[in-house]
């Protein structure tokens, strides 16, 4: 599987990845209803709400290892 990573946007995170959305909802992210989300990349994202952007990134990556 596709590694996610900081520079990807949150509609291309949650495209590859869809199970990525509960993810960023336990970091208080609710990305998919979120305008933003098209073209916002994680990292903006995670500036954005004072998100620890490694964190969030590694926590979806596991998820995605376990799918």
């Amino acid at each position: 599987m596709k590694q996610v990573n900081k520079d990807m946007t949150i509609r291309e995170v949650l495209s590859i990845f869809p199970d990525s959305a509960a993810v960023f909802a336990g970091y208080g992210m609710f990305c998919i209803g979120c305008p933003g989300a098209q073209a916002e990349t994680v990292e903006e994202a995670c500036q954005a709400h004072g998100i620890d952007c490694e964190a969030l990134i590694k926590d979806i990556n596991a998820q995605a290892d376990k799918a």
